[in-house]
């Protein structure tokens, strides 16, 4: 590869007292731990959510797929680089990588938590931790904060407070305690984005799934995470939000990225044939101007995705191994990115590879 290789999304394992060594004291004895069963594995218990977040998936990269399983796993025996950064360097340097932009585990699945307190005195917890991990190596370790948005100046002081712990964007969580994205009573916080130069990041599994009932096998459902990202892109679009906020960035991570020609059409499609009895926002550019611009996308081992280059627009779409989630592409990244990238020129290989999310996100790497 010409230039170095940035990961847009990959997670850290959040260790053990992560959440209860810098909770509020109000949440302290009911936030998140990590617990030992016998036959399970090690997994976080969180208050008020029915299952416990168990362990086993999301540090299984470099397994092979008859080895997955959900549970099973002791903490001691996951990827070390999942929390400690000096062993995080040596897996870049395995996989072929020098940066990664990470996001959270556990804290990704409590986006889902029904409790906007207790997930805002979880976020501001992890927020503190995960700037504690990069800080050890600020230019290779880029870290993501998280907001509950529970209120439109709070969410303005949480982007305040991400910038000055030196996070490089802000983790959405899917569904907002107030009403939907495309709300004007957002337009301070879209602005507030903007003038701090954070870009705000829509993840699979962070939209609560009460909508949808999974059918068939359960294989199946795996088909559906990305429906989130994609209603909440459509939300943005058509609702007027980027018509308003023309600077605002967006990032949608891990879904993938080949759908996004189809899904531009769709959006054309529906707004040219539809809009006057399915009533959108007044936007004074068809829906796909908007997704080229202001959406950014993370994907894997998306082959399609490096096929349809010209139909998206090249300079979004960001490469992500994952690591260490069951997704990953890790240790193999550079071989399938050899193989991915084949029929790409120079420059398209390198903004997708380094240029896109370096830009997004201001690295000198």
């Amino acid at each position: 590869m010409s230039k170095p290789v940035i990961s847009a999304d990959s997670h850290i394992t959040e260790p053990p007292g992560t959440y209860v060594e810098r909770c509020d004291h109000r949440f302290r004895e009911r936030a998140p731990r990590m617990v030992r069963d016998p036959k399970l594995g090690d997994m976080f218990v969180v208050d008020g959510m029915n299952r416990p977040i168990l362990m086993g998936l999301v540090a299984a990269a470099g397994k092979s797929a008859e080895q997955l399983a959900v549970g099973g796993v002791k903490f001691e025996e996951m990827h070390r680089g999942g929390w400690d950064p000096e062993a995080r360097l040596a897996e870049q340097e395995r996989d072929g990588v020098s940066a990664e932009i990470l996001y959270p585990t556990v804290g990704m699945l409590l986006c889902n938590h029904p409790d906007f307190d207790y997930k805002k005195a979880c976020f501001d917890a992890y927020n503190l931790w995960i700037a504690e991990y990069c800080a050890a190596h600020p230019d290779r370790l880029i870290g993501v904060g998280q907001t509950a948005m529970r209120s439109v100046d709070e969410a303005i002081a949480d982007l305040r407070r991400t910038k000055e712990l030196g996070l490089r964007g802000v983790m959405m969580p899917g569904n907002p305690a107030l009403s939907d994205y495309d709300d004007p009573i957002y337009d301070p916080f879209y602005q507030a984005a903007i003038d701090l130069e954070l870009p705000l990041s829509f993840h699979i599994l962070t939209t609560r799934q009460d909508r949808f009932e999974t059918r068939g096998p359960r294989l199946n459902s795996f088909l559906s995470i990305i429906r989130g990202c994609q209603d909440i892109i459509g939300t943005f679009i058509l609702g007027g939000v980027f018509e308003r906020h023309p600077k605002l960035k967006v990032v949608c991570v891990e879904a993938d990225a080949g759908w996004v020609p189809h899904y531009m059409y769709r959006m054309d499609h529906a707004y040219d044939r539809h809009r006057y009895w399915l009533p959108a926002g007044a936007l004074s550019k068809m829906p796909s101007e908007y997704f080229r611009e202001n959406v950014y996308l993370t994907f894997q081992d998306d082959w399609v995705a490096f096929r349809v280059t010209e139909l998206c627009n090249v300079r979004r779409l960001m490469w992500a191994s994952d690591f260490p989630h069951s997704d990953s592409t890790w240790p193999h990244s550079r071989e399938i990115l050899r193989e991915h990238t084949a029929e790409l020129g120079a420059e398209e290989r390198d903004l997708i590879l380094h240029d896109n999310v370096a830009e997004l996100y201001r690295l000198s790497i």
